[in-house]
């Protein structure tokens, strides 16, 4: 009588997904989005040929007629730069009278609300920075 046992039948073992998530180069995702509309049509089959849910395609496309998908993307940071505010000029002649400053800051301040995150803008805030920040946030 023999003390071990006979070894187990090994079975191939093959990883399917590791979890993490693709990352798609720019070219992928627009040679993936041109094929979509191409002869078939078929989001799902384009999809699933390569490997992706017919929700990301479907966002894809949507940025590329946004005309988001070019390769010309905004950089996700842009730089600040902040400076001292300048001092008033002093002259002799009597300065006119302007309303309390908590009213001031009120009036030309807009406060926004996104994801969590609050920012505040003057009214003169650059649009187009503006909207950046907030498709930023909105991804969070």
């Amino acid at each position: 009588m023999t003390d071990h046992m006979p070894m187990p039948k090994v079975s191939r073992l093959e990883v399917v997904s590791t979890g993490a998530r693709r990352r798609w180069t720019l070219e992928e995702k627009q040679r993936i989005v041109t094929e979509s509309y191409g002869r078939s049509r078929l989001v799902s089959v384009t999809a699933r040929r390569n490997g992706l849910s017919t929700s990301q395609l479907f966002t894809w496309r949507r940025l590329a007629r946004e005309g988001k998908l070019n390769g010309d993307a905004a950089p996700v940071l842009v730089p600040v730069e902040i400076t001292p505010a300048a001092a008033p000029i002093s002259s002799g002649a009597p300065q006119p009278v302007s309303s309390p400053p908590v009213h001031r800051a009120r009036a030309g301040t807009i406060e926004i609300e996104l994801g969590g995150c609050r920012v505040r803008v003057d009214r003169d805030v650059d649009v187009e920075a503006l909207q950046r920040v907030l498709e930023i946030l909105r991804r969070r």
